[in-house]
């Protein structure tokens, strides 16, 4: 009887949610449909009827997302500021570059030689260009990935501080990147502007972007910092891929769309698709923290950690043998590169548990704490990934008269799929905690990796639009 009372004396004292809005609350919603609104009136001509309901749900996501969680506010305000600073930068001169009668190859050319042939501000050409902010975005995470471990190593507030400021502005610059990239696009022409999400370049900026903001919210919910290591570990990997792929390959390079990713369905199947890898990810890196804290308290690492790394490195010697493939000389340099690198994960991971040692236990996260985060980020991802999936199914359905056709890509998001439902599974039905769990988390991101890029590098399809 004492708990019902309790429950109605709780629920009479807590405010109705609209009630609780605050003037500036409102403000913030009114500006964002308004904002929206000027982008209807500007390019509804671009639009079909689909793309005027996006357009407007993501105002009403982004008022959700705001009112929800209130920093994400000051991050949205910073975006469009500097996007709108950039694209304003760009002047007539491009325009005039463009109206030059080229078509679109020697415009895309031309574009990605913006910085030198059409515009010599230093704030445009050294931070607002999309290329500059990307790089920015770049140099910010690996920073902060180092002053997250400083601040675990030492507990120094003012380093956490910094490493919590360098991954919000990594996360602004990135969203900037893409958002002059999506100008750029429509720049060149509108036949070949496009929302960037469509090619790998693309979604590995929206992987980073979006596990950082995912790692940040959980970062201010249990407000502690000593994750952030971890967590900036995979952005970090995925920086690294990224700036090869842009140097190596050419990525950043705008090009037009192939005809299957001239859909609506892109503009929110991709990104609901990346908040679960995203999610994925910093589940599986918490998963690797929860193990090292363990192993911590032993006075050498387990033969699992090393078969662990050893998997690492059979994986990365695959990936350079299939891109680097057609020579004897090259698959041996990446042999040699692979083992390098499996010494290289050998010596940070042992470095690792050594420091925590050092620091001692008692001064790391509670392994309790790692595994209620790890758990939200994984149903977190669940949910958007089954959305994903369902809109994938759907896209498929009007691009190729299926909605399923056991296409590689279709077939690893099914098995990345059950693999997380049996884990979600496994800990709310069957009550598994801790390390198994934690196991299965770091397992399940080599499962998802091979499903996000494994797929495009050894397999073809349906889906061979994203090949490297």
């Amino acid at each position: 009887m004492s708990v019902t009372k309790d429950a109605i004396h709780d629920e009479l004292q807590r405010e109705s949610f609209i009630k609780s809005l605050s003037i500036v609350d409102w403000l913030f919603a009114a500006i964002l449909i308004v904002g929206a609104g000027y982008a209807y009136q500007l390019y509804n001509y671009l639009m079909d009827g689909y793309e005027v309901a996006i357009l407007f749900g993501t105002a009403i996501s982004l008022i959700a997302l705001g009112w929800w969680w209130k920093a994400t506010r000051i991050l949205m305000v910073a975006i469009a500021a500097l996007s709108l600073l950039s694209i304003q930068l760009y002047g007539p001169a491009i325009q005039a570059l463009l109206a030059q009668g080229m078509d679109s190859r020697d415009a895309i050319a031309a574009l990605a030689n913006l910085d030198d042939k059409v515009n010599s501000k230093f704030l445009f050409k050294y931070f607002l260009s999309s290329t500059s902010a990307i790089m920015w975005m770049s140099a910010l995470f690996i920073m902060a990935t180092i002053v997250y471990f400083f601040n675990l190593a030492t507990r120094n507030v003012y380093a956490g501080k910094v490493a919590t400021a360098m991954t919000w502005s990594a996360t602004t610059m990135g969203f900037v990147g893409l958002m002059v990239r999506w100008r750029e696009s429509y720049l060149i022409s509108p036949e070949v502007g496009h929302i960037p999400v469509s090619n790998l370049y693309e979604v590995f900026i929206l992987f980073a972007v979006i596990t950082a903001l995912i790692y940040l919210h959980y970062e201010g919910r249990y407000k502690t910092k000593a994750m952030g290591g971890f967590v900036l570990m995979v952005i970090s990997a995925a920086i690294g891929f990224l700036l090869w792929y842009h140097f190596n390959k050419g990525a950043h390079e705008i090009a037009p769309l192939v005809p299957a990713l001239k859909s609506y369905w892109m503009k929110i199947h991709v990104p609901a698709n990346f908040i679960g890898y995203g999610a994925f990810a910093l589940a599986a890196m918490l998963g690797m923290f929860y193990l090292f804290i363990e192993h911590a308290k032993n006075a050498k690492l387990s033969n699992q950690i090393i078969a662990v790394i050893l998997i690492f490195g059979i994986t990365i010697l695959s990936f350079f043998g299939k891109v680097g493939a057609g020579s004897v000389e090259v698959v041996m340099s990446n042999i040699g590169l692979t083992i390098l690198i499996c010494a290289g994960f050998w010596v940070l991971g042992f470095g690792i548990v050594r420091g925590m040692r050092a620091i001692g236990p008692d001064n790391l996260p509670k392994l309790d704490m790692l595994d209620d985060v790890m758990h939200k980020s994984i149903a977190l991802g669940f949910g958007f990934f089954t959305i994903a999936t369902i809109l994938g199914a759907a896209w498929a359905a009007e691009a190729w008269g299926g909605y399923w056709s056991w296409d590689p890509k279709e077939t690893w998001a099914l098995i990345v799929w059950l693999n997380y439902a049996a884990w979600l599974h496994m800990r709310l039905m069957k009550g598994l905690r801790g390390t198994p769990l934690a196991w299965w988390s770091v397992v399940g991101l080599l499962i998802t990796t091979f499903a996000f890029i494994g797929v495009n590098i050894f397999l073809s399809g349906l889906h061979a639009y994203g090949e490297l």
